[in-house]
């Protein structure tokens, strides 16, 4: 008996009909505040002229892009909204939320892209997000991107949102990587199974997004659209039906038959609300629970998991047809080179050393370029407003706080996140996670922890910001704190400028190699005193790929907007506050309070202190308030070598900069962002010291 077989259709639907004047808005309780106006994407293709737009877009559609990671799903998002985006956070938490707004056929539509998952499970905060979107806020639409290439994998999700009994379409999407691989794919017999419309696309190319969208108006003007009820095995079905007719009693906001089938799967969140409602529904659960694993003779959970994938293996297997290559394909070979377990390491290295030493020779020589060129307009400026109190405050704060800002952002981040999206967009950055897991494991992460630690190297900020890919909270925060003492592109600057310029580059490079020995230390040590248990890596390496350019663009766009707009104000309010001090002459005497601390522990010239001050602002400040404060730029003639040893290290292991710390306060909170900053602190006061110390016994400099 074929799949179909066993499926009870809800509803017809039309894709060739429409009367978009026949059906108003549809009441919403919660509404994207998106106000952007998108106009002549869709020219030629159904969409009206400025002017008819503005007459006849009254009504309102929210609809929320859900599927897999690395399916295409941020392509389309991005080419249905173009520029008109707005990048948030979801209430109270770290993940990000993207909402774009464009105009079709007389509708405003708000697109919502939901994270990338796997399954509607509670797993990680992605899942749980993804799912109470789609049950609670109930959009008019869930639009279901699919790998067309890994099409088996896929409808495992799939089946899972058909559950949640939403009106969705499904977007046969990447349907030329699947040609590629030999697939073939009968979309009209997979939309006759699943019972929803099927449109294949191809994201880059726009194919099947005009029709895309002339699906969900069909279905939102039809109202229709539900999909087929997925039936399990005879055992499970009838517990099923037992579960949903109890809990059908209960006010929930998902449907009954998905609350039955989670109470079975073991849902903790689910249960949780049950055992508020009437515990004793948990016990017939139980029992539920108890007669199916006696049948099985395994988790119950573990048999729908297992029923589903053969659910889904049989829907695949239904209507497409493989044909195999007759060679592997380059991307294949490539795969396999790459994830090596002896040739991958050194490819990987070669890759990461060239992006790193591209970036630093370009972002200091622009660096240096666009400070030279900006500090060239203070003239101009005591020209025009003079040398007094308020004018110095206005340049050293405003003035100087733009200046640094732009001569970071610019220079290091903009080719930092270009390089960073494209590695990530042609499927480069997974196989790096992959060969870094068992390194990564031995600290409590896994290999996709590397990847902000990486982006460390060129600066901690989007580094903090990066940690969002990791699965739980523990591991957040775990990610975070270790990323906060990789040294940045600004932090090299002091160990070469200073270490390497002076001692040679052998020392320089082992304060490297002491740092690294340093974060995997507290690394581990945080991993043992945080409580919980590291997870294990699950991600999907999808298909090498040519990064697409618009994407990757606007991704370092929205990137770089999100550190400025963060991190320029921080700047500006701690170049002020510097600068008063420095007004104010409270610096010298703030130096003369810090003495103990650093010419008796760390037994460095007492004006150092406030050079390590500055460098909370910017950690190139440091060397350039340095030589300032000594009077000269030859550092030889002020410092002895282990002098600046000890000052390299401090500066390298203490908190960041003032835009990390703003970084910290929005990723885990005030109080976690201040228990960071002066741990840090304390630990490269007290490695500084114990440093001093010991070179000077051992009397190697």
């Amino acid at each position: 008996m074929g799949f179909s077989e066993k499926i009870r259709r809800y509803g017809a639907y039309s894709r060739n009909q429409s009367d978009s004047s026949q059906v108003g808005t549809l009441p919403r309780a919660h509404r994207a505040s998106i106000q952007g106006i998108q106009i002549g994407n869709w020219e030629g293709n159904g969409a009206e002229s400025y002017g008819e737009s503005r007459q006849v877009m009254k009504k309102h559609i929210v609809i929320a892009l859900a599927g897999n990671a690395n399916v295409g799903k941020s392509v389309i998002f991005n080419h249905l909204t173009g520029m008109h985006q707005h990048i948030g956070n979801w209430p109270g938490k770290t993940v990000e939320r993207a909402e774009g707004t464009l105009h079709f056929k007389g509708y405003t539509i708000d697109i919502i892209d939901l994270p990338g998952i796997y399954s509607l499970s509670t797993f990680s905060i992605e899942e749980i997000i993804s799912r109470e979107y789609i049950a609670i806020e109930n959009p008019d639409l869930v639009i279901n991107v699919v790998d067309a290439s890994v099409l088996e994998r896929n409808l495992y999700f799939t089946l899972q949102l058909i559950e949640l009994e939403t009106p969705m379409i499904v977007a046969l999407n990447q349907m030329d990587m699947a040609t590629k691989k030999g697939i073939k794919i009968d979309h009209k017999r997979l939309e006759k199974i699943l019972g929803v419309p099927t449109i294949p696309t191809i994201a880059p190319s726009h194919t099947g997004l005009y029709e895309l969208l002339q699906a969900a108006v069909n279905i939102i003007e039809k109202r229709n659209g539900t999909p087929s009820k997925i039936e399990y095995g005879k055992e499970i079905e009838e517990k099923i039906q037992k579960l949903s007719k109890l809990v059908e009693r209960f006010q929930l906001p998902f449907p009954a038959r998905w609350v039955a089938i989670k109470l079975l799967e073991g849902d903790k969140q689910v249960e949780g609300k049950i055992r508020q409602l009437d515990p004793r529904t948990l016990s017939v659960v139980k029992r539920l629970v108890k007669e199916i694993e006696s049948v099985h003779g395994h988790s119950c959970s573990t048999v729908i998991t297992s029923e589903r994938y053969e659910i889904a293996g049989c829907i695949a297997r239904e209507v497409q047809q493989i044909v195999p290559p007759l060679m592997p394909p380059i991307r294949e070979r490539l795969h396999t080179l790459t994830t090596h377990g002896i040739f991958g390491y050194p490819i990987m290295a070669a890759i990461i050393l060239s992006v790193f030493f591209g970036i630093f020779s370009f972002g200091d020589y622009t660096s240096g370029l666009t400070s030279d060129l900006l500090y060239g307009l203070e003239h101009i400026f005591q020209n025009l407003f003079g040398s007094g109190i308020v004018a110095k405050l206005v340049w050293g704060s405003i003035g100087e706080g733009l200046i640094s800002g732009i001569s970071i952002a610019l220079p290091y981040l903009l080719p930092f996140y270009f390089v960073l999206y494209i590695l990530e967009d042609s499927g480069y950055l997974c196989r790096v996670a992959f060969l870094m897991d068992n390194v990564m494991h031995k600290m409590g992460l896994h290999g996709k922890a590397f990847i902000p630690m990486m982006l460390g190297f060129g600066c901690n900020v989007p580094a903090c910001l990066g940690c969002r890919i990791m699965e739980t909270e523990r591991e957040r925060l775990l990610t975070i704190f270790v990323v906060t003492l990789v040294p940045c592109a600004a932090t090299t600057v002091i160990i070469l400028g200073l270490v390497g310029a002076y001692m040679g580059f052998e020392w320089a490079f082992l304060l490297y190699v002491v740092d690294l020995i340093i974060i995997f230390a507290l690394g581990r040590a945080a991993f043992k005193a945080l409580p919980g248990e590291p997870t294990g890596l699950i991600m999907e390496m999808h298909d090498y790929r040519v990064p697409h350019a618009q994407t990757v663009l606007k991704q370092t766009w929205f990137r770089l907007k999100e550190y400025i707009k963060m991190a320029l104000p921080l700047i500006i309010a701690g170049s002020f506050v510097i600068k008063l001090a420095d007004i104010l002459n409270l610096l010298e005497p703030t130096a003369d309070v810090l003495s103990p601390i650093t010419v008796s522990w760390l037994g460095l010239p007492a004006i150092t202190g406030i050079a390590l001050i500055f460098g909370v602002l910017r950690k190139e400040l440091t060397l350039i308030m340095l030589a300032t404060l000594l009077g000269t730029s030859n550092f030889a003639e002020a410092l002895e070598p282990v002098q600046m040893i000890v000052f390299t290290l401090v500066a390298m292991l203490y908190i960041p900069c003032i835009s990390t710390i703003g970084a910290l306060v929005k990723e885990v909170g005030w109080k976690k962002a201040v228990s960071i900053t002066i741990f840090e602190i304390a630990f490269a006061i007290v490695v500084g010291g114990a440093a001093n110390r010991l070179l000077l016994l051992a009397d190697i400099l």
